[in-house]
């Protein structure tokens, strides 16, 4: 299972309000890449694929796929706000390394 935390969530919220195009959650996946081997990629997306697991929390959809979901199974997301700048951050019991970035693991 993937965690949001009160300030991801609200951050997806934001953003779906906001959207030009119409999206009713957020897609995460695994893809291979970055400097550690695997990156994380996000989109908003209107409906699940037939391959995709839904988790829902206060709302917010998240859409997963099946290939995707065991790295992210335990993962932790939050939307940290800073001074060099705000972003997603991934807190995943999974991987062994991750790059300097944060935004890629292996």
């Amino acid at each position: 299972m993937i965690n949001l935390t009160d300030s991801a969530l609200n951050a997806v919220k934001n953003v779906l309000a906001t959207s030009a195009k119409p999206a009713r959650g957020l897609r995460i996946m695994v893809e291979a890449g970055g400097c550690a081997g695997f990156k994380y990629a996000m989109d908003l997306a209107e409906q699940a694929k037939p391959n995709e697991t839904v988790i829902e929390r206060d709302g917010v959809r998240v859409f997963v796929d099946n290939m995707s979901r065991d790295h992210l199974a335990g993962t932790t997301i939050d939307f940290a706000v800073k001074l060099e700048g705000s972003g997603f951050t991934f807190d995943n019991p999974n991987a062994s390394s991750t790059c300097s970035c944060g935004k890629s693991f292996s």
